[in-house]
């Protein structure tokens, strides 16, 4: 365990210094270039603000105007039929829209039932292994102007799916 701890300490400054020691052998000026990408991702994060701002009132009306909670009154007898818990649909249909809204429901469902419990467990793997697909293509393909996302929706949300059909799986046949 110890080795771990100091790979993990040490991993970044050495990927760091061999990435400055390698610029300098092949003559680049590291640290113009350093600074140029740091121009140019303030330009960046200035051009997704208007991306982001849309994508967060988007979140904010689904969760305030009751249509998660409808959806969720809607596929709970279902769900408890098969063994799912209903408290983690929220979370698993939030994941793939925001990350910072995901993580206030897995800080909530751990809050609830607590970190060792069967939902606490779903719900930190789930968090752990899906990705917020929607705001990942909204903000940076939007930042780089591609309009057409189309296939790429459908793969991360399809990916988002499976890790949230895993989630469940993994940690029934771990945890039961």
């Amino acid at each position: 365990m110890n080795v771990i701890n100091m790979i993990s300490l040490w991993l970044i400054p050495v990927i760091i210094g061999f990435i400055l020691l390698y610029g300098t052998i092949k003559r680049v000026p590291t640290y113009e270039t350093f600074v140029e990408g740091g121009k140019e991702g303030i330009q960046i994060a200035f051009s997704i603000i208007p991306y982001l701002v849309g994508m967060l009132v988007a979140i904010t009306v689904f969760r305030e105007s009751g249509a998660l909670d409808f959806f969720m009154n809607l596929i709970r007898p279902y769900l408890m039929a098969i063994g799912i818990p209903a408290d983690i649909v929220p979370l698993a249909i939030i994941r793939p829209i925001s990350g910072n809204a995901a993580l206030g429901i897995t800080s909530d469902l751990i809050a609830t039932h607590g970190p060792d419990s069967f939902i606490g467990r779903l719900a930190s793997t789930m968090q752990g292994s899906t990705d917020t697909t929607l705001y990942i293509l909204t903000v940076y393909f939007g930042a780089v102007g591609i309009r057409k996302m189309g296939d790429a929706l459908k793969v991360g949300l399809w990916a988002d799916f499976i890790a949230i059909i895993m989630s469940i799986i993994i940690v029934t046949l771990v945890f039961g």
